[in-house]
C-alpha cells in the first residue's frame, strides 16, 4: 500500500532491496554507527549540452523529514526470512540522524561535481540512495530540458503541455514543477498549480469543436464563455479557410461588442511557420493587431530554433511530450558513490576504479567552488577539493586539467563560492526552501550569467570543473594503492 490510514502518501519503501539487505549485514557486523560520506553526482550533460540545472532538492528534505517504517513495514521485512529481528526493531524507531549538504535547486551544474554530499551513519546514508537518485535524477532532466527549449524561443513564452504523454502522474506533476525552475510559464496540469504553485494554463481540444454543428458557433460559444481569456484552436478543419476567417468573425461579432479582445489563436498541426506567417497577415487586415499566435505540436528546441530561423510569426509556444520525457535523451545519469569512511574522527577516502576512465571516481569528503570573474560576474571555473581546503580570493589561484596536467590556468580577480548548503545537520532539516517562483528566477539569473558559447546547443564549450592539487594527488595514490597489473 502507499498510503497510510491517514491518507498519507508513504515513500520510505521506495528503495532498492539491496540497500535494506545491506543494512541488516552492516547491522548485524556491528557497523551501524560507523559514519560514511557519499556523493551524488553525474557523468555527463544531457543532449551533449554544456550544462545542466539540478533540481528535485525540496522533495527530497520532505522525504527525508517522513523516513520511517511503520508496523505494515516491518511485517513485511519479517515475511522475507532474510532480516535478523533485532535488525527490525532498529527499523521500528530509524530516523534518519546524519548530514546532509547540496547544491541549491536552479543552479547550473557539471558533471561530476557532487550535487548532494551524505554524511551519515552507514545505514542511514544507504537506505536514502534509491530515493535521492531518482528525485534528482527526474527533476534535473526535465529542468534541464526546459531550460533548453526556454532558451531557444528567444524570450517568447513557454508553455508546458505534455502531462497526458509522461510517464505516469508523478512524471507529470514534478516534470511541470522542474520544468518550472527551468523557465516555463506555466503548464497545463493543473494538480501542479494547486500543489505548487505553477500556473495552470489551457485553451480547448478539438474535441470542442467538433462537438458543435460548426467551427464557427463552437469559437462563438467558447468566447462568450471566456471573453476575458479567448484563445482558439483553429486547425481542426482547414486553419487558413475557415480557422482564421472564423476567429476573426468571433472577435468581431462577439468580444468587440463586449469591449473585449480576442486574446489568440493556437495552431496544432501542419507547416506551422507557414501557416503562421499567413495567420498574421490576416489577423493584421482585420485590425487583429494584438491577437497572440500560440503554436503546438511535438515541438523542441531544435524545431523551434527553425521556426524562428524561418520567420514564424509565433508569439509563444505549447510544448508536450518531448519537454515533459525530455524524449531526446531520457536518462539524467545521476549515480550515488561511497567518497570517505570515518574512524575515531579521521576521514579515510575512498574511490572506485574502472577501466572506464570516466567511471573512477573523486575520492574523499569534498566542496565544490565556483570561480566568478570580480568584473563581469561570470563564472570562470568550478573547483572540486577536500573538504578542508579553502581558496583564499586575495591570490592568484591556477587551475589543470585532471588528466593532461600540463595543461594550467592562473586565475585573477576572482571570487570563489562554496556552492553546497548545509540541508540537515544531525537529522535536523536547516534549510529554509526557497519559493518555487524564487528558485526559477534564481535559475534564470545563473544561466544568464554563463558565458554564451557554454550555452550552445551544439558543440558547446566545455567548462573547466578541475580538482585541487591535493585532491588531484589523494586520487592518484588511491588508484596507485589499488591498480594491479
Amino acid at each position: 500500500m502507499y498510503y497510510n490510514n491517514f491518507g498519507e502518501r508513504r515513500l520510505s519503501m521506495l528503495m532498492d532491496f539491496y540497500e535494506l539487505t545491506m543494512a541488516n549485514g552492516y547491522f548485524s557486523n556491528g557497523m551501524k554507527d560507523e559514519i560514511v560520506y557519499f556523493d551524488l553526482f553525474f557523468r555527463k550533460n544531457p543532449d551533449g549540452a554544456g550544462f545542466s540545472i539540478v533540481a528535485g532538492l525540496e522533495q527530497v528534505i520532505q522525504y527525508i523529514k517522513e523516513l520511517r517504517f511503520c508496523d505494515e513495514d516491518i511485517k513485511y521485512f519479517r515475511s522475507k526470512n532474510l532480516f535478523k529481528e533485532e535488525f527490525l526493531q532498529y527499523l521500528k524507531t530509524f530516523k534518519f540522524t546524519g548530514d546532509i549538504y547540496a547544491i541549491p535547486e536552479g543552479t547550473p551544474v557539471f558533471p561530476n561535481e557532487p550535487l548532494i554530499t551524505v554524511r551519515a551513519k552507514t545505514i542511514d546514508a544507504q537506505i536514502i540512495e534509491t530515493m535521492l537518485l531518482l528525485t534528482i535524477n527526474h527533476q534535473s532532466l526535465i529542468a534541464t530540458k526546459a531550460n533548453r527549449v526556454v532558451r531557444a524561443a528567444k524570450g517568447k513564452p513557454i508553455m508546458e503541455f505534455g502531462a497526458r504523454r509522461s510517464q505516469g502522474y508523478d512524471g507529470a506533476i514534478y516534470g511541470a514543477r522542474a520544468a518550472y525552475i527551468g523557465g516555463v510559464v506555466g503548464t497545463a496540469t493543473t494538480l501542479a498549480d494547486e500543489a505548487f504553485g505553477v500556473p495552470a494554463l489551457g485553451t480547448m481540444a478539438h474535441s470542442w469543436v467538433q462537438m458543435y454543428e460548426n467551427e464557427y458557433e463552437s469559437f462563438k460559444v467558447y468566447a462568450e464563455n471566456y471573453p476575458d481569456d479567448c484563445t482558439l484552436l483553429i486547425d481542426t478543419y482547414n486553419v487558413i479557410k475557415s480557422g482564421v476567417p472564423n476567429a476573426i468573425r468571433v472577435a468581431k461579432e462577439i468580444l468587440e461588442p463586449m469591449g473585449k479582445r480576442l486574446r489568440g489563436v493556437r495552431i496544432d498541426s501542419g507547416d506551422i511557420a507557414y501557416l503562421s506567417k499567413k495567420c498574421r497577415r490576416m489577423l493584421n487586415e482585420a485590425g487583429l493587431y494584438d491577437c497572440a499566435i500560440v503554436a503546438s505540436n511535438s515541438l523542441d528546441e531544435f524545431i523551434i530554433s527553425d521556426l524562428l530561423d524561418q520567420g514564424a510569426k509565433i508569439d509563444s509556444f505549447g510544448v508536450g511530450e518531448r519537454l515533459i520525457t525530455a524524449k531526446s535523451e531520457p536518462v539524467f545519469g545521476c549515480v550515488y558513490k561511497l567518497a570517505a569512511i570515518e574512524k575515531g574522527g579521521v576521514i579515510y577516502p575512498k574511490i572506485k576504479i574502472s577501466e572506464n576512465e570516466e567511471k573512477i571516481t573523486n575520492p574523499g569528503y569534498k566542496k565544490v567552488w565556483r570561480l566568478y570573474d570580480k568584473k563581469g560576474d561570470n563564472p570562470i571555473a568550478d573547483v572540486i577539493t577536500l573538504a578542508d581546503e579553502i581558496i583564499d580570493n586575495s591570490k592568484p589561484y591556477t587551475i589543470f586539467d585532471e588528466i593532461h596536467v600540463w595543461k594550467k590556468k592562473k586565475i585573477t580577480r576572482f571570487y570563489a563560492k562554496n556552492l553546497q548548503v548545509p540541508i540537515f545537520i544531525n537529522g535536523e532539516c536547516v534549510y529554509e526552501s526557497p519559493s518555487l517562483n524564487e528558485i526559477k528566477e534564481y535559475c534564470k539569473n545563473q544561466v544568464d550569467k554563463l558565458w554564451g558559447e557554454i550555452k550552445r546547443f551544439t558543440n558547446p564549450h566545455n567548462f573547466y570543473v578541475d580538482l585541487s592539487a591535493d585532491l588531484w594527488e589523494c586520487k592518484q595514490n588511491l588508484i596507485s594503492m589499488y591498480s594491479f597489473k
